[in-house]
């Protein structure tokens, strides 16, 4: 049985009657919680159980978390931790936080998520951060042209005290958000169909010149142009369209997103450029944050922490074991079942995209929005700093084997 598959015993009318008699918390917290396929009976006695522990005082607060397009079955995929951090931050304050979640696009989408926790509609967002960055430029900061060597580099970031000064406060300052954790990969590009009866690519020439869909972030746009691949702007509910009608070569993003939006039907080979980050990450709005008692607020910090551990080792297991992004591939795995070839390119082919398109070796496209998230951040100088960061572990770490830390702490 495919992980994200055991919920299909449950019809969605069954399901719809358990959201209404339970919650819709309730009802994904319990479903997310389980292992294995999962009939109705035992989704219905879970979701009764978590239901009268979630119900059995009355909160002092209540959260509503805005987690886009994610929801139990595709949080089996890409594990973002969204329900991981929801269901511990309960526990935690022992019912006087109760977060109230909302996926499926229905009350925010990956572009609009941002701005509705800015403007108080929710309280807590789950989104990538590329997508966020029309509401939230400076998370602009974060996609750099290979700034990152891999994805334990950017965990060794997150995990970093001097990400406080350089990612999180001011990103807080001016944007009113507070950064609290994030799955991490790196971006490629998912070729379309089109590619399908084509070898894997094994170079970088072979990508000049098509047509791939790009987020909302300003930065991964210029590292698109240097590298010939015109960004086209397509939001992410339409690019699966885009990729199925060709009116897109490929699309820029993640292994493990087109495997939990349910693109890997119309994508054919998956692309390991990885030329900047692909963040899905959870922030808050710091106003709620601040209005919260000190000892609610260590819970939240130590709820990021333990979900951002939760993400580091899950989503990389489930990398390999569920989507199929890794040579030689599994069987029963996402990509597998749909064909779709991960092509990942060798050293040479990335240091020659690296030299084309990064600040280190092409600096002038990155000037002028270089200097802008350098005053926004006080100073700082945002790309040379988390460059350095980004290499205090070796390159070739695996991810799962970086140390976690608490990283509002300084000792």
């Amino acid at each position: 049985m495919q992980i994200g598959d055991k919920l299909r015993r449950v019809s969605r009318r069954d399901l719809l009657r358990l959201t209404k008699q339970y919650g819709i918390t309730s009802t994904v917290l319990a479903a997310g919680a389980m292992t294995g396929a999962i009939g109705l009976p035992d989704l219905a006695r879970a979701a009764e159980s978590t239901y009268e522990k979630r119900y059995k005082k009355e909160p002092k607060h209540q959260l509503k978390f805005g987690a886009s397009g994610f929801n139990a079955r595709n949080l089996l995929i890409e594990r973002a931790g969204c329900l991981a951090f929801a269901r511990d931050l309960e526990e935690r304050t022992e019912g006087e936080i109760r977060v109230e979640f909302i996926g499926d696009n229905q009350i925010c989408g990956q572009l609009s998520c941002v701005e509705k926790t800015q403007l108080g509609i929710v309280d807590i967002y789950a989104a990538s951060t590329q997508n966020s960055a029309g509401g939230a430029p400076y998370l602009n900061v974060l996609d750099y042209a290979y700034m990152f060597p891999g994805r334990a580099s950017q965990y060794h970031f997150l995990y970093s005290p001097e990400s406080q000064r350089i990612l999180r406060d001011p990103l807080e300052k001016r944007h009113g958000l507070k950064f609290l954790f994030s799955h991490c990969e790196l971006r490629g590009i998912q070729l379309g169909l089109g590619w399908d009866d084509k070898p894997a690519v094994t170079k970088l020439e072979e990508l000049f010149g098509t047509k791939n869909r790009v987020t909302g972030t300003q930065l991964g746009r210029i590292a698109m142009q240097l590298l010939n691949l015109n960004p086209v702007p397509v939001a992410w509910e339409e690019t699966l369209d885009g990729l199925k009608q060709g009116l897109i070569d490929g699309a820029e993003t993640w292994a493990s997103a087109v495997a939990y939006a349910n693109m890997s039907p119309v994508v054919s080979q998956s692309v390991d450029l990885k030329f900047f980050c692909g963040t899905e990450h959870t922030s808050m709005s710091s106003k709620i944050f601040d209005a919260m008692e000190p000892h609610l607020q260590d819970a939240i910090m130590e709820s990021a922490y333990w979900a951002q551990v939760h993400v580091q080792a899950a989503n990389e297991a489930a990398l390999v074991k569920t989507v199929g992004f890794s040579d030689p591939q599994l069987p029963d795995t996402l990509f597998v079942e749909h064909g779709v070839r991960p092509a990942f390119l060798a050293d040479d082919q990335i240091k020659m995209a690296e030299e084309m398109c990064s600040p280190e070796y092409n600096p002038d496209p990155w000037a002028e929005w270089r200097e802008r998230l350098d005053n926004w951040a006080g100073g700082i100088d945002t790309y040379a700093e988390i460059h350095r960061i980004a290499r205090e572990v070796p390159a070739d770490m695996r991810p799962e084997n970086v140390e976690p830390r608490r990283w509002w702490r300084s000792a």
